[in-house]
């Protein structure tokens, strides 16, 4: 280990004499990537002395627009802090400038050294403080839908599916698990899988999903739930930076057609107890899992529909909540039942594990894990009992509660007490003026539809 964390920097300097920038990223609300670029003789510098940045980053929309409501911008003068690296993130970018740039993920701090409060990341690590706190230890697995699109759009100024690089036909079938399809896209993929170990990022499986040109990505389970997030975080721009070699785009909009399933991301999470075992697993031989499941299961039943506006933060998100489309839209779970929102995978005892299946891909994964590590606190402090688990197809039984109103969502987010004291209510004020400001300005838009539909017959 290095004897100060500017030995990081000096050894990643000496191992990677052809690197000659390094991105020094923060991410955003919305989980983009922010920062500076810097040169390699500038590195150690950032270690010994961190980086400047407005606070005000943590203001900006998805437009890069800095809301004033949020009390970050001019209010407070658009006041620097300083951000840090976060140790264990410093890593080539492959595929970037023929492997000749690199990058570091900086956390902000205030100027005692405490964590900055509207920092995505360290809401996440003070929700895990409350779980560590019980003596529990979560281990996760987070996968990610995204859709390669072509760069050429269609005649109507509109995106469309990639043309295989094999066949150059345009894609228009589902292919659910097509193998076929997986070897068609290879070059692609293995490059994502190349640039994946070049960085360290624990890629587990690779799948093709069930919509023309969309495919999914498994990052391995671990017991670091802050390195998990980063991996996604860095996930997602590896995947774009590596489409764009291709000749491809990577979105991970959470609905790009709407007449395709949307793309979301599932998160599987296990607790283990101060002794290393697995506190879900059932302990007297009950297939349904341990009490301590149960409360859990029902602790993120109880806070989803306050959740929503977390899970689902653009007014594109809520365009997944589709009947038909493979998206709960109500509060339901069950063992091994893929119409549910939080199911209960199949397999041995000890491996009992939440699969949460609510997010879009366009959430932020700090924040996402943060409100399913509140969810499951919040059920183990109330000992709260979930209802019996569903059987059969839970869209045809439980009509649809969940909102799929962007407005609504922001409104039951800020009238829940328990989300608010998880999170931190000087976080909410700022998230919550964050989404209602871009929904604000979305509103001002009037769609191609919109006057297609209305503008001659009403």
């Amino acid at each position: 280990m290095p004897s100060h964390p500017a030995d990081e920097a000096l050894s990643f300097l000496e191992r990677h004499p052809e690197i000659d920038s390094i991105d020094l990223l923060l991410s955003d609300l919305n989980g983009v990537l922010r920062g500076k670029r810097i040169g390699r003789g500038s590195l150690e510098k950032a270690y010994r002395e961190g980086i400047n940045l407005p606070a005000s980053v943590f203001a900006l929309d998805i437009l890069g627009n800095t809301i004033e409501k949020t009390g970050l911008g001019l209010e407070k003068g658009d006041a620097d802090r300083v951000c840090r690296p976060l140790p264990g993130t410093l890593m080539p970018t492959p595929w970037r400038r023929q492997g000749r740039q690199g990058q570091l993920l900086m956390g902000m701090v205030e100027a005692d050294e405490s964590p900055f409060f509207a920092e995505p990341r360290q809401v996440l690590a003070r929700q895990l403080e409350r779980l560590t706190a019980r003596g529990l230890t979560p281990v996760v697995a987070v996968e990610m839908e995204f859709y390669l699109v072509d760069r050429e759009r269609d005649t109507l100024g509109m995106i469309q599916p990639p043309c295989s690089p094999t066949t150059g036909e345009r894609a228009t079938q589902s292919q659910l698990y097509s193998v076929s399809e997986l070897d068609e896209y290879a070059d692609f993929l293995e490059a994502v899988q190349a640039a994946a170990q070049v960085q360290g990022l624990p890629l587990d499986t690779m799948l093709k999903e069930c919509a023309p040109g969309q495919f999914e990505i498994t990052l391995k389970h671990g017991d670091d739930v802050l390195a998990a997030c980063d991996a996604a975080v860095l996930l997602k721009r590896l995947i774009k930076g590596v489409a764009i070699d291709h000749g491809f785009e990577a979105t991970f909009m959470a609905k790009p057609y709407g007449l395709e399933a949307g793309n979301g991301t599932h998160v599987h999470i296990s607790l283990l107890g101060e002794a290393g075992d697995n506190v879900f697993a059932a302990t007297d031989g009950d297939s349904l899992g341990s009490a301590t499941l149960h409360q859990a299961v029902a602790g993120l039943l109880a806070l989803m529909p306050a959740s929503v506006a977390l899970f689902s933060p653009n007014m594109n998100s809520f365009r997944r909540f589709q009947p038909g489309l493979y998206v709960p839209m109500a509060p339901t779970w069950g063992f091994d039942n893929r119409s549910v929102a939080v199911r209960i995978p199949s397999g041995p005892n000890t491996a009992r594990r939440i699969e949460h299946r609510l997010a879009g891909a366009d959430a932020n994964p700090y924040l996402l894990l943060a409100v399913l590590l509140a969810g499951i606190e919040h059920g183990l402090a109330a000992e709260l009992t979930p209802p019996p688990p569903v059987t059969g197809n839970a869209y045809q039984q439980f009509p649809p509660s969940l909102t799929n109103s962007w407005s609504q969502a922001l409104d039951l987010l800020e009238s829940s007490d328990v989300l608010a004291q998880a999170l931190g209510r000087d976080f909410l004020k700022v998230f919550l003026a964050n989404r209602h400001a871009e929904r604000d300005q979305a509103m001002q838009h009037v769609s191609r539809l919109e006057v297609d539909w209305y503008l001659r017959h009403v």
